[in-house]
């Protein structure tokens, strides 16, 4: 991807980014013409993963499971994911390192790591390059992990260590051992010092950096909670980040979610209002809150807000489904069934394409009986 391609782009991100603050990205991916956001929503032709998502993995069982997790989904939506140096590379934020020829394939054949594995380092800077072509720097890292992993570490215990111990390059003179006195068969221990990876960054944070670890930490936090099913303090730490940040439409969107499963649809409603008043083509803010109107027995409002979400993306499924619903209900019979048929070309194999698809057969029943 090249610079000039950020024009257009809609960038999110999953994490936060350990070099520098969001707000300040933000300024710059619009200045270049392009969006990001917190988090990912269907307009997300981008997915930047932070390198703090690591340090927060490392301190659960299941915390290195889920970035992989994320990384599957992300990938099979379709979408570009890049690593948080490639990111601010991108930008012209970072300095580039030297030309490089290795292909993925021939560092894989080369160094016997898996491709899994040198995806997931690469995605957290765990080389020079975040992406092919690689450098023989990159091959002798590749080579040292597959070691490391021979040895019973994986790929996020290794980035962990990585960003202790020095700019990546510095690796490749060290020797990397797995193990330690104290057991933990998958702690990886550098030969020097340690230190905090530099980067080579352009520019100076200074103190900018403050107020955004403020919001970054209290926007992890909210998301951790609203995961865990603990909506109403989501919603409390969400409704913290609005204030620190009143532009936010996916922290209203969230909490909104939150208040909605909270029970409290009269305040889920403000705030899916209120994250579509900051971003009109918020597709996902429109359909839930049709979903809430819907609830509430307020169809007329439903159907409203369920055609824009389709205008909006016309590739959304379940606004579709919705809405055929809806004029089924009303009688609107020929309608629901133009609408069911619309579904079934965007999704024909899931439980719901089977309940569309006996709804175009009831509905062609009824039309022919009525026909005779």
């Amino acid at each position: 991807m090249t610079a000039g391609a950020v024009a257009g782009a809609v960038f999110g991100t999953i994490g936060a980014l350990a070099a520098f603050p969001l707000r300040l990205a933000a300024r710059e991916v619009e200045r270049q013409h392009g969006q990001l956001r917190r988090g990912v929503t269907r307009r997300t032709t981008h997915v930047v993963f932070g390198r703090t998502l690591l340090a927060k993995a490392g301190m659960t069982k299941t915390g290195d499971a889920g970035i992989e997790r994320h990384v599957a989904a992300e990938r099979a939506a379709g979408r570009t994911l890049i690593s948080e140096n490639g990111f601010l590379r991108l930008l012209g934020l970072m300095k580039a390192p030297e030309a490089s020829s290795l292909s993925r394939h021939s560092l894989i054949e080369q160094s016997r790591l898996s491709g899994a594995d040198l995806d997931l380092l690469s995605l957290f800077d765990a080389f020079e390059h975040d992406s092919e072509p690689y450098s023989f720097r990159d091959l002798i890292l590749a080579r040292k992990y597959a070691g490391l992993v021979a040895g019973g570490a994986n790929w996020a215990a290794i980035a962990r260590s990585v960003h202790r111990s020095g700019p990546v390059a510095s690796l490749t003179a060290k020797s990397l051992n797995v193990g330690s006195q104290h057991g933990r068969a998958d702690a990886i221990y550098l030969e020097g010092g340690q230190s905090e990876l530099d980067g080579q960054l352009l520019f100076d944070l200074g103190a900018a950096a403050h107020g955004d670890d403020t919001l970054e930490e209290l926007f992890s936090e909210a998301e951790a909670a609203e995961e865990g099913g603990d909506h109403e303090s989501a919603a409390t730490l969400y409704q913290r980040c609005l204030a620190i940040d009143p532009t936010d439409a996916i922290a209203a969107f969230n909490r909104a979610n939150c208040l909605r499963a909270g029970g409290h649809p009269a305040d889920a409603a403000h705030d899916y209002a209120r994250a579509i008043k900051l971003d009109p083509a918020f597709v996902e803010a429109w359909f839930n809150l049709a979903g809430l109107m819907s609830e509430q027995g307020r169809d007329a409002s439903a159907r409203r807000h369920l055609q824009r979400a389709i205008a909006l993306d016309r590739n959304y499924a379940d606004p579709v489904f919705n809405l055929a619903r809806l004029e089924f209900d009303a009688g609107n019979l020929v309608e629901a069934r133009r609408l069911w048929a619309r579904y079934l070309e965007l999704d024909s194999e899931s439980e719901w394409a089977g309940v569309a698809a006996r709804g175009v057969q009831f509905v062609d029943m009824q039309l022919a009986r009525t026909a005779g």
